[in-house]
């Protein structure tokens, strides 16, 4: 059945999208060859398009891939919709706000080691379109290679669409409940759940809260995947089941409904006459997806030593040179600590990888928290080869510790991690909320050596 088409703004308007949230129902496995149909019989049997669609709808192939690429990576989903896709009026250009894409010229590459508090208070009505703000990026939308980082902060609903074909995103939220509405259904989000969005997927944000807060990873590269597991065998870290993707509900709306598609960089808006989330039916593998973070099944060290960062890999996008990704979504979720005669925050390190890393609650192991520090809703760029590692208090903390069995569950971080330098945009390098002398976090780290002869 139809799940209608909410308001959205008040009180009453976030309650009834919380009670719906709350009560999805959900289909589960990454990857799957998925199906649903929210109203009996309109999934056609035995073939993709019909003389004549089933119920009176139209048969429609949105594509992730080229057709011709390996069965194991192509993405494609067959929807069964009111109206066509193509059934809308030319799009125009429309002002892009805080949203900025790659290449990123800007600014000269800065290989200092930097850090933000969180995003500044929005005006009144800013939704999660006009909320997001760009940190940076790499790469090149029109190639579709590279990322970007933006952050959001809304405090109102979406009462358009928006669609990206430059790339999949990643919305990490930090702050605010979120219940997303895609052409493939609903899916619900919470801080500590993440969602991935395919390219191309149209889909409205609605909070469940006064006010949301997050991260956006948005990926112009391969589709996120689940990482191989090697050596660990069959099980662990993030499990295929635990990914929710939506079950169909579809609006039947007549009239004026915003559209907004973000083309190579730019955001282009026409006015359809009826709701483009129209799905009755579908089926397929380019779907949308929600996670909970804290069903990630942490590996980690029994006897010694702290492990690389690439064993909490979440997703990641895979590039031409195997093992070097795109960009990687790595997790730091609660995990028990037991090495021993071994230091046990990450460790001090330069990488050829950059690194952005996030706060979604609590505090990281490796930085101080509180005012000025590393802080929920905030985040540090650490670019390709740039040393970091714990600040001094963190080190000092750590190296007279008992090394007795230690849980850490009091914070949850992330990071996009890419083989790319990061560029930042001239917003993020002159925000005022770039925190001045992050440098000095690894102040007062004292000379120890001591020769023996």
């Amino acid at each position: 059945m139809s799940d209608g088409a909410t308001a959205r703004g008040s009180a009453t308007e976030r309650e009834e999208a919380r009670k719906i949230a709350e009560g999805l129902e959900h289909l589960s496995g990454f990857g799957n060859e998925h199906s649903s149909e929210a109203v009996p019989g309109a999934l056609p049997v035995g073939r993709n398009s019909p003389q004549r669609a089933p119920l009176g709808l139209y048969a429609e192939q949105l594509s992730g891939s080229a057709f011709t690429e390996p069965r194991a990576v192509n993405r494609r989903s067959w929807l069964y919709r009111i109206r066509p896709s193509a059934a809308h009026p030319a799009f125009t250009r429309t002002g892009n706000g805080a949203l900025r894409s790659a290449p990123f010229t800007q600014t000269v590459p800065d290989p200092n080691r930097l850090r933000w508090n969180p995003l500044p208070d929005p005006a009144e009505g800013t939704d999660f379109l006009a909320g997001l703000w760009t940190l940076g990026g790499n790469g090149d939308v029109t190639q579709r290679t590279g990322m970007a980082v933006h952050l959001y902060h809304a405090n109102a609903s979406m009462r358009r669409v928006f669609s990206n074909a430059d790339g999949e995103l990643l919305i990490v939220p930090e702050r605010g409940g979120l219940l997303l509405r895609t052409e493939f259904g609903l899916l619900h989000l919470e801080p500590g759940h993440i969602a991935l969005i395919p390219r191309g997927v149209r889909f409205r944000v609605e909070l469940l809260d006064e006010t949301a807060r997050g991260y956006v990873c948005e990926n112009y590269g391969a589709p996120f995947q689940l990482p191989d597991l090697g050596p660990i065998g069959a099980n662990g870290l993030a499990n295929a089941r635990d990914f929710r993707a939506p079950v169909a509900a579809y609006e039947d709306v007549e009239g004026p409904v915003e559209v907004v598609n973000k083309y190579c960089g730019n955001l282009w808006t026409a006015t359809y006459d009826h709701s483009p989330l129209d799905v009755v039916a579908w089926h397929g593998n380019h779907v949308p997806y929600a996670y909970d973070l804290r069903r990630f099944n942490v590996m980690g060290t029994i006897s010694y030593d702290h492990p690389d960062p690439s064993i909490f890999t979440v997703l990641t996008s895979p590039s031409d040179t195997p093992g070097l990704a795109g960009v990687d979504f790595v997790v730091f979720a609660p995990r028990w600590l037991v090495g021993e005669d071994t230091f046990r925050p990450p460790y001090f390190h330069r990488n050829v990888m950059s690194e952005y890393m996030g706060l979604i609650e609590g505090a990281y192991d490796a930085k101080t928290a509180g005012e000025g520090g590393f802080v929920p809703g905030g985040g540090s760029l650490h670019t390709m080869m740039s040393a970091h590692g714990p600040d001094r208090e963190t080190f000092d903390r750590a190296s007279a510790a008992e090394l007795k069995p230690q849980k850490i569950d009091d914070g949850l971080a992330f990071m996009f991690e890419t083989r790319w330098p990061v560029s930042l945009t001239p917003q993020a390098a002159r925000a005022e909320h770039l925190q001045q002398g992050y440098d000095d976090v690894w102040q007062g780290l004292e000379r120890h050596f001591r020769p023996l002869h």
